[in-house]
C-alpha cells in the first residue's frame, strides 16, 4: 500500500501539471456535454489516459475505476479511482479551484486518497495508518489536522452548487444549515474538502456525488480527525452524497440535514 500511495501522490502531481497546459488556455478548449449534462473537455480525458497508463505500467494487475473511460478489472485486490478533473465548471471558466482526484481502495477498503490541487500548487494527501498530510509549493510535507470549533453558530460551511439542493428536493436542508452557521461559501467540489481535512472550514455538504468524486475524501477526512459520510452517518464512498466535517459538529449537521 505504502509504495502505491507514494506512486499516487507522483502521478497525481505529474497529471496535475498535465492540466495547466491547457488551463492557461481555456478560451481555446472545446467543451462538450456528457448524458448527465456535466461539461467534459479533452483535458479530461487526456488526463485520464495519462493515470491510467501510468498506473498500467507500475501496477498491471490492479483494477481502475475512472470518469471518463469503461472500468479496468484487476486481479490484485487494489483499485484505483479516477477523476482527472474535478471541478470542471471551475476549470473551464480559469478559475483555480479545480483538482486531480486519486483513489485507493484495498479488499473494498479505502486506504488512500489524494487530492492534487495544479493551479494552486497544493496537494493533500492521507493512507490508512500513515496521517493526512498537506504540501505547498513553498514548504514541506505538513500534517492536516481539521479544526477545533464545537460551535456551529461559529462554523464555515461549505458546499460546490446550491442548485443540487433544488434538484435533489433538499432546499429545505440547505436553508436550515445555512441559517445555523457564521458563513457560507461555495469553495467546492474536492477543493472544499481539502479545506475541511487542512483545518480551513468546518462543514461542507453536497447531495450528490459520484464514486470517484468520493473515493480519496474518506480516508484523508478521517487521517486528519474529522469524519466523511453519506447523509445517514455511513462512512462510505458510495452513498452518491457526501458530509464532511471536523468530527465534533457531524452529529449537528446530520441532525439539521434530516430534520
Amino acid at each position: 500500500m505504502q509504495q502505491r500511495l507514494e506512486y499516487a501522490r507522483k502521478i497525481a502531481y505529474q497529471a496535475g501539471e498535465l492540466t495547466l497546459r491547457h488551463f492557461y488556455e481555456t478560451e481555446k478548449l472545446v467543451i462538450e456535454k456528457k448524458t448527465d449534462e456535466s461539461p467534459v473537455t479533452i483535458a479530461d480525458r487526456e488526463t485520464e489516459q495519462f493515470l491510467r497508463q501510468r498506473i498500467a505500467e507500475c501496477f498491471p494487475d490492479d483494477a481502475i475505476f475512472g470518469e471518463e473511460f469503461p472500468q479496468t478489472e484487476g486481479t490484485s485486490g487494489f483499485r484505483w479511482f479516477l477523476d482527472p478533473i474535478d471541478g470542471t465548471k471551475s476549470y473551464i471558466h480559469g478559475v483555480p479551484l479545480y483538482s486531480t482526484l486519486i483513489g485507493l481502495e484495498n479488499e473494498g477498503r479505502c486506504v488512500g486518497g489524494v487530492i492534487a490541487l495544479p493551479a494552486l500548487h497544493e496537494l493533500v494527501w492521507a493512507g490508512r495508518g500513515f496521517g493526512a498530510w498537506h504540501e505547498t509549493q513553498r514548504s514541506k510535507p505538513k500534517r492536516c489536522r481539521v479544526s477545533e470549533c464545537s460551535d456551529l453558530a461559529e462554523a464555515t460551511f461549505l458546499t460546490s452548487e446550491i442548485l443540487t439542493f433544488d434538484k435533489s428536493n433538499r432546499r429545505e436542508a440547505y436553508n436550515r444549515l445555512e441559517k445555523s452557521v457564521r458563513l457560507t461559501r461555495t469553495w467546492g467540489d474536492a477543493y472544499g474538502y481539502a479545506l475541511i481535512a487542512t483545518g480551513r472550514a468546518d462543514v461542507m455538504v453536497d447531495p450528490k456525488m459520484s464514486d470517484w468524486d468520493a473515493a480519496p475524501l474518506l480516508v484523508i477526512l478521517e487521517e486528519a480527525g474529522g469524519r466523511f459520510t453519506d447523509w445517514k452517518g455511513n462512512a462510505t464512498i458510495f452513498g452518491k452524497e457526501g458530509i464532511a466535517t471536523n468530527g465534533i459538529l457531524h452529529e449537528q449537521v446530520l441532525a439539521l440535514l434530516n430534520h
